[in-house]
């Protein structure tokens, strides 16, 4: 039980944030934003994962780093995407990462996705349907949201896998440190190095690299040892929830009939694809490890 309130917890801290950080990007580039917040998210977590490290080996160094660079670009699609389109569409685009799971888990692992999870995907499709377009230059912003939402969905899966093996604040750091690199890169590339200013913009980085990013993800690995797989993706699909109604009370959301119609039909589609997004977790769980 205490995992599955920390799961909540954890995803209605994400849902708030899509409002802060909607405000922040008005004033501060894309990926320079995404570069300090992770670094916030590193110097948060090295106190104590630094002496760590030695820990996770070879091996989790790796599974780490490429769980922080599927977490760097699912944050960057998202992001983009939150730019582009509302805070309420963004959570419920987001959230379709439950209905992703099962696919993925069926593309990568050949574990069989039922009929609950196809009847999940045809009515988050149909809801996306309705949901896109409706703000100009929303469809765009709804496309990039729902890439960041598959990368998301791998993470998951992968997380599941090694969650159990390493030590979750060690895990974490390397994590962070990872995304951090690549979006720093991006952010060189791009000329978005700059010094924030403002406390729309420091506000947003704090709460989002400190209780966002740090927090929540040490959170989420040390949840996902102790959640039965059903508590992690019921949990999970909270996060469209948490984002309407912050949407609605922080950022003024008004979507109309049409669109909350979408908005409804993907939660609904999510939940039915509950079920199997937690078999498919559960069964990454028990699959024997690779010799």
């Amino acid at each position: 039980m205490r995992a599955l309130l920390v799961l909540v917890v954890v995803t209605a801290v994400w849902g708030v944030t899509f409002v802060q950080v909607k405000d922040a990007l008005v004033l501060y580039p894309l990926f320079a934003f995404l570069a300090v917040r992770f670094a916030i998210a590193s110097c948060t977590l090295a106190p104590v994962g630094a002496r760590r490290l030695r820990t996770l080996g070879r091996g989790g160094f790796a599974a780490a780093a490429f769980a922080g660079a599927l977490l760097g670009g699912g944050y960057a699609l998202q992001t983009a995407g939150l730019e582009r389109t509302s805070v309420s569409s963004t959570g419920f685009i987001t959230g379709m990462y439950v209905v992703l799971t099962p696919l993925l888990a069926l593309v990568l692992f050949r574990v069989r996705a039922g009929r609950a999870a196809w009847i999940g995907v045809l009515l988050a499709a149909a809801g996306l349907g309705l949901l896109t377009g409706v703000h100009a230059g929303a469809a765009a912003g709804d496309l990039f949201v729902l890439g960041g939402a598959a990368v998301y969905s791998l993470q998951i899966v992968l997380m599941e896998r090694f969650a159990p093996r390493y030590d979750a604040v060690a895990f974490t750091l390397v994590e962070m440190l990872a995304a951090f690199a690549g979006l720093v890169a991006v952010a060189a590339g791009a000329g978005q190095i700059s010094m924030p200013r403002g406390w729309t913009v420091w506000g947003a980085l704090l709460v989002t690299g400190v209780f966002a990013s740090a927090l929540a993800f040490l959170a989420q690995t040390w949840a996902q040892r102790r959640a039965s797989a059903t508590q992690t993706a019921l949990a999970f699909s909270l996060e469209p929830v948490w984002a309407a109604f912050f949407g609605f009370t922080l950022a003024g959301d008004r979507l109309g009939g049409v669109a909350w119609t979408g908005c409804l039909v993907i939660m609904s589609g999510i939940v039915i694809a509950e079920p199997a997004a937690a078999n498919a977790l559960q069964w990454l769980v028990r699959r024997p490890r690779a010799a």
